[in-house]
């Protein structure tokens, strides 16, 4: 889960405020220790910690703070605003050349996701309208006009390759050229990078740069790598001039010092984060929505995007439809775990709801859950159409059958059964008590 460590002690620091109903000096100053050691602890920068303190302490224990009614609220107030204002106070989005095309130039170290980046981003762009071009311009690292190619393959995507034996300046002007010959309005250079800065790799970035004015040079930054990933953050913003960061492996076992530090430090903006390896998992950076996430107020706004993402609105008014009139099958039930898989892992989707305990995912043991829903599919798949629309035919024979089928047992299979026939019952309860304006309903248990 995303800062899971640091969110964790933040939370735990914030929890002993949050109740009472007078707060001294003393106690901010304990919070503030504990934040310390909670920000120094996830890697982040000890200057930007330090700033960060300061101005927390700061403001915590100005009167007003400590004299009003809810003192603990005020104070987790302003850990949040701080934590806003240090990742950029707000969505910092791409900006588009007047005269197509735009050219992005992507660049960073070896390793750190450049390449399968450049691929999540064009994506990102061609569902705004956006007709992009990709350009193979790494010809140093073995497979690497390959692995772009293939990117590409996936997403439908043209890549622009000359081989590796032409020189990348020339590559990127003649895929510029391309580009406005064949009306594409954005072009994505994907750059080599290397397994650490030196001048040969600049020196080469910086004739890219001349050769075709990038309207926005982009640098692709390991998560993962802590505090490395600010020191190289500054280093290619020196010698470069970069326009935003985008991170990646966000949803690793990341300290997420990185993060916070990048933006204080390079003074750029942080405009995507990759959240995962699908090629779709690439968000636009909100720091608002991330700092309530690490404060375990949940991010309904990005929960919403997700859903509408994933869920089509003509099925969902169509199983609005059957849920009324009773007619909700196995089929629609497969139909809906589906559209929820699209959103992303479950604890993924739990983080971002307000006030879920970061802890009580530990208690959950989320690959078993991925994987009862794996076995839950398998067996409504290994059913006939006539059983999933009327599972009331489903006898012992026909059980073993299905158990057989889908590598589950006949418990596996009675379960599914008994929890659907519950969901079904659940189901009617409500649209009964949505017709009589009843209130108060019974826990609803999800069959995993």
């Amino acid at each position: 889960m995303i800062f899971e460590g640091l969110s964790n002690k933040l939370q735990e620091a914030m929890k002993k405020l949050r109740g009472k109903g007078r707060v001294t000096e003393k106690d901010v100053k304990e919070m503030m220790r504990e934040i310390k050691l909670a920000l120094l602890e996830a890697d982040v920068n000890f200057k930007v910690v330090k700033d960060f303190i300061s101005k927390v302490s700061e403001r915590a224990v100005g009167q007003d703070v400590l004299e009003s009614l809810t003192p603990g609220q005020q104070i987790i107030k302003i850990v949040h605003e701080e934590l806003i204002e240090l990742m950029g106070s707000s969505n910092s989005k791409l900006t588009f050349a007047s005269k197509p095309p735009t050219v992005y130039m992507m660049v960073g170290l070896q390793g750190s996701g450049k390449t399968t980046t450049s691929g999540k981003l064009a994506n990102l762009l061609r569902k705004q309208g956006k007709k992009p071009l990709l350009v193979a311009c790494d010809v140093y690292r073995p497979a690497a006009i390959k692995q772009l190619q293939v990117v590409g393959g996936q997403l439908g995507i043209e890549v622009f390759s000359m081989g590796d034996k032409t020189n990348p300046v020339d590559i990127s002007k003649a895929a510029v050229e391309h580009a406005k010959s064949m009306q594409y309005d954005i072009v994505i250079i994907d750059t080599a990078g290397r397994l650490h800065i030196n001048e040969e790799l600049m020196e080469e970035l910086q004739n890219i740069k001349a050769a075709v004015k990038p309207h926005e040079i982009l640098l692709v930054v390991d998560s993962m790598t802590g505090q490395d990933a600010v020191n190289v953050a500054e280093s290619f913003n020196e010698k470069l001039g970069v326009d935003g960061i985008i991170l990646t492996k966000l949803d690793g076992d990341t300290r997420g010092g990185s993060a916070l530090s990048v933006k204080a430090v390079t003074g750029k903006p942080i405009k995507f984060a990759g959240m995962g390896e699908k090629l779709s998992d690439l968000e636009p950076f909100f720091p608002d929505r991330m700092a309530s996430r690490i404060l375990g107020m949940g991010d309904v706004l990005s929960l919403i995007e997700k859903a509408q993402e994933a869920f089509d609105e003509k099925k969902a008014l169509e199983l609005e439809k059957k849920m009324r009139t009773q007619q909700f099958t196995l089929d629609d039930f497969l139909d809906q775990m589906q559209q929820l898989k699209k959103m992303g892992p479950l604890s993924q989707i739990l983080s971002m709801i307000p006030g879920f305990n970061a802890n009580a995912l530990k208690d959950l043991d989320m690959d078993d859950n991925e994987k009862k829903m794996a076995r839950i599919e398998a067996i409504i798949k290994s059913m006939t159409k006539q059983e999933r629309n009327d599972p009331s035919i489903i006898n012992g024979s026909r059980r073993k059958r299905i158990a057989a089928g889908s590598g589950t047992t006949v418990q596996e299979v009675n379960r599914l059964l008994k929890d659907f026939e519950e969901m079904k019952k659940m189901m009617k309860m409500m649209t009964d008590m949505g017709k009589r304006g009843k209130k108060g309903l019974k826990k609803l248990r999800l069959p995993f």
